[in-house]
C-alpha cells in the first residue's frame, strides 16, 4: 500500500446522516518544515486516485518535494477513502450514503490540522473535481489558504455540466432499467456504456477531427474508444461512480450553511491568490464559466490553457499543456501574499 489513511470516527455528513468509522486515504510527498507553512494540497478529480496526480510532482517542477510538502488526499467515493466498495453494511455499494464536496473539503481540513498542525497552506491545486475542491477550500477556509490553482474545474457544476454528469449516470441506470431497488446488481462491465458517453465529452471536437489519439498509438477511432475510455471506466466500481456523479452534480461551492447558497458570495469571499486555468476547448468545464468565475474573486488570474485537448488539457498527458500548468503555477507560489 502506497498511501497512508486517517482514521476519523463517525462522521455527520452535511445530509445529516452518520458515515460509521470513516477514514480519508491520503499520500505526502516532501517534508513539512519547521514552521509548517510550505504546504501544497493537491486534491484528487472524479475517478481518480493518488497516483493520477503524481505527473504535476517533480524535482524542479512547481510542485517540488524538496521545497513543499504536497498533501494528496482521495475524494470519498474513490475506492481508497470511504467509498461504497469498501464500506461494511449498512452503507455498501447503493447503499453509501450521498457525500458533497464540502464533506470532502471538512474532512480533508481535519487532515491537514489534525494529523500535521498546519495552519496555513500555500496553494490549493487541483484538475476538474479537485479543481472544485480548491474552490472550495477558498471559500470555507479563506484565512487558511493562500493561493488556489483549479484548472479544469469549475466551482459549480453548471446547467449544461449537470446534464453531461448526468447522461453518464443515466448509461449506468439503464443497464438496470432504472429501477433503483436493482443497483446492488450493477457491475464493473456495466461501466462500459459510461465510458463510451464520456468520451464524447472529455476531449474536443478538434481533438477528434484532427485524429490526435494517433500520438497515444492509437490507429483508429473505435481502437482508442475501446483501449482508453472502455478499459478504464470498466475498472471502476459502479457504484463509486454513481456516489462520485452524485457529489459532482452537487458540488456548488455555496451550498453549505457559510453561504446559503449565494453562490457569487462564496466567489467574493475566496481571499487567496487564484489563477483558474480552463482548458480553451473544454466542453463541459467550460472557460465562459470560470470566466464568470475569476471575475467575483478579487485576486484572480483568468489564464486559459489554448490546447486541442479539451477537458484532459488538465489530465497530464499533453506535454505542451503540462509546461502551461507548471509554469503558472510556478508563477502564483513566487506571488508574495499578505498572509
Amino acid at each position: 500500500m502506497d498511501y497512508e489513511i486517517m482514521n476519523l470516527g463517525d462522521v455527520t455528513l452535511q445530509s445529516g446522516v452518520t458515515l460509521p468509522s470513516a477514514f480519508l486515504a491520503y499520500k505526502t510527498y516532501g517534508k513539512l518544515n519547521e514552521q509548517k507553512d510550505n504546504v501544497i494540497v493537491y486534491p484528487t478529480a472524479f475517478g481518480d486516485q493518488h497516483v493520477q496526480n503524481e505527473w504535476l510532482i517533480g524535482s524542479g517542477m512547481a510542485l517540488d518535494p524538496e521545497k513543499y510538502f504536497i498533501i494528496v488526499p482521495n475524494l470519498l467515493g474513490n475506492g481508497l477513502s470511504s467509498s461504497p466498495s469498501n464500506t461494511p453494511p449498512p452503507f455498501d455499494r447503493a447503499h453509501f450514503p450521498q457525500v458533497t464536496i464540502y464533506d470532502n473539503v471538512r474532512l480533508q481540513h481535519r487532515l491537514v490540522t489534525e494529523k500535521f498542525g498546519i495552519q496555513k497552506i500555500a496553494l490549493v491545486v487541483g484538475w476538474s473535481m479537485g479543481g472544485i475542491q480548491a474552490f472550495q477550500w477558498g471559500a470555507t477556509y479563506p484565512e487558511m489558504v493562500e493561493r488556489i490553482a483549479p484548472f479544469g474545474g469549475i466551482a459549480k457544476p453548471w446547467p449544461h455540466t449537470f446534464v453531461v454528469l448526468d447522461g453518464m449516470r443515466a448509461a449506468l441506470l439503464a443497464a438496470v432499467g432504472f429501477d433503483a431497488s436493482k443497483l446492488n446488481q450493477l457491475t464493473s462491465a456495466d461501466m462500459r456504456a459510461v465510458g463510451r458517453v464520456y468520451a464524447g465529452w472529455g476531449l474536443s471536437h478538434s481533438f477528434y477531427r484532427e485524429e490526435l489519439y494517433r500520438q497515444l498509438g492509437f490507429d483508429s477511432l473505435e481502437s482508442f474508444v475501446v483501449g482508453v475510455w472502455e478499459h478504464s471506466f470498466m475498472k471502476m466500481d459502479p457504484h463509486n461512480v454513481l456516489t462520485m456523479l452524485w457529489t459532482g452534480q452537487h458540488a456548488d461551492i455555496s451550498a453549505n450553511p457559510s453561504y446559503n447558497g449565494d453562490f457569487d458570495k462564496a466567489l467574493k469571499s475566496i481571499t487567496a491568490l487564484a489563477c483558474i486555468m480552463p482548458g480553451s476547448t473544454d466542453l463541459f468545464c467550460t472557460a465562459d464559466d470560470n470566466e464568470y468565475e475569476a471575475n467575483l474573486i478579487p485576486n484572480a488570474v483568468f489564464n486559459p490553457i489554448e490546447s486541442n485537448w479539451g477537458h484532459f488539457a488538465g489530465r497530464g498527458i499533453n506535454s505542451a499543456d503540462n509546461k502551461f500548468i507548471d509554469d503558472n503555477l510556478k508563477r502564483l507560489l513566487a506571488l508574495r501574499t499578505n498572509g
